[in-house]
């Protein structure tokens, strides 16, 4: 644990002030009297984006209409420049280079294209592997390409998923963070262990990117898919990014060969002729609303390091643990103490879970639950940097507390779940 950690709320406030982080929080519109803990589902609104949505929408599209896609009325760039402008902001939080990402179409539609890709690149192996703890759409779309293209879906066990790699695997795709438990594993070494058995590796960054260091390219990783509404802040349904290790781009093809992937959209040509690069990865028209909120709240990153966001997050999740342990010993905390093997959030196991998290929320501090099949469901946190304080963390614990001490978690209000938990 972390030796600096504030033994006080007043120790905590007077570290806040003076991390090097201070002053982004102001780069964020937080409700008043709410304790934002869910941005491991959906990031904070970026204080520009409502500006630049209206610009966007009123000036943009209202006066500059189709023209916009080749220069907007102030000059100031153009709409098919949003996808490269959007790549080169993601790219230094996930270790690549932008020319190297593609940005557009769902989490969902970007995995089934990497898995496709991925098989059709080992056409002589004929296994997908992933972990039964991946995050679902993971696993529904591993499930649909098998079912597609006649492979085997293969479960590995995520203690220790490179024993499922033999010779017949293809891909092995493994989320970084956990999604439930917030555990972590050592991308550059499972990776490397892999790959040694002649499979590509493949990493979901829905809920490590913007969080925690990822450094793909150093990693040696084939392909990635992360969303951008959650650490990226991007929005609601805000598009996701694809990244394909440059050695595979030539050779990678992926199966939704839309329009916008050809070498000449605007040439009408009725045979389709692939883009070079990234490019090649487009499919539909460019999601120009979506693009430019995202453009705007990638802003919040400007001029902050990796580095000290990680220290932050440690540090912030750190006194989360510690005071739990204090307060509420009796909790059985199932995200990993070791930093190594921890992203940017805290989960604990509880018979009432859920009925904690509505409890919390009603006074203004906002996580979620998910469902652990079988076992008990885990209520989860998820720590912020860029918006969020020490000082916040004590005062998560008081709430948390408090609602325990008066049972507000047994409220019958609780007892049946909102269709979004």
């Amino acid at each position: 644990m972390t030796a600096t950690l504030p033994t006080t709320r007043d120790d905590a406030v007077r570290l806040d002030e003076a991390s090097p982080l201070r002053h982004t929080r102001d780069r964020f519109r937080i409700p008043e009297g709410v304790i934002y803990l869910d941005g491991n589902s959906l990031g904070v609104l970026p204080a520009g984006v409502p500006a630049r949505m209206a610009d966007v929408v009123e000036r943009e599209w209202g006066e500059g209409l189709i023209r916009s896609w080749n220069a907007l009325p102030d000059g100031g760039g153009r709409w098919i420049e949003l996808v490269g402008r959007v790549a080169a902001r993601i790219a230094p939080l996930v270790g690549a280079a932008p020319a190297d990402l593609h940005v557009g179409d769902s989490t969902s539609v970007s995995l089934f294209k990497t898995f496709v890709a991925a098989a059709r690149l080992r056409p002589e192996r004929r296994v997908l592997v992933v972990e039964p703890s991946t995050f679902p759409t993971d696993g529904y779309i591993a499930a649909g390409v098998a079912d597609l293209l006649g492979l085997e879906l293969r479960w590995c066990d995520p203690a220790d998923p490179v024993a499922a790699v033999d010779a017949g695997v293809a891909l092995l795709s493994l989320t970084h963070v956990d999604f439930r438990t917030g555990a972590m594993y050592d991308m550059a070494a499972v990776t490397a262990a892999a790959q040694a058995k002649g499979a590509l590796v493949q990493w979901d960054l829905c809920h490590s990117a913007g969080a925690v260091p990822v450094d793909l390219t150093a990693a040696g990783a084939d392909f990635a898919v992360g969303c951008t509404y959650k650490y990226l802040n991007g929005g609601p349904g805000a598009p996701a990014f694809t990244w394909v290790a440059p050695r595979h781009q030539e050779a990678a093809r992926q199966p939704i060969t839309g329009w916008m992937g050809h070498a000449s959209p605007f040439a009408m040509a009725r045979d389709y002729d692939r883009a070079a690069g990234m490019t090649g990865w487009a499919s539909g028209t460019h999601q120009v609303l979506a693009l430019s909120a995202l453009d705007t709240a990638l802003e919040a990153f400007d001029g902050v390091s990796t580095a000290d966001l990680r220290a932050a997050s440690l540090s912030l999740t750190d006194l989360f643990v510690r005071l739990l342990g204090e307060r509420l010993p009796d909790l059985e905390i199932v995200t990993p103490l070791d930093h190594a093997r921890r992203g940017s959030q805290v989960s604990f196991r509880h018979e009432h879970a859920y009925g904690i998290v509505q409890a919390l929320i009603a006074r203004g501090v906002i996580g979620d639950f998910r469902d652990d099949g079988d076992a008990p469901g885990i209520a989860r946190f998820g720590f912020t940097p860029l918006y969020l304080g020490h000082a916040d963390v004590y005062d998560a614990v008081e709430h948390l507390v408090s609602v325990l001490a008066a049972g507000e978690h047994l409220d019958p209000a609780y007892a049946e779940r909102n269709a979004v938990t």
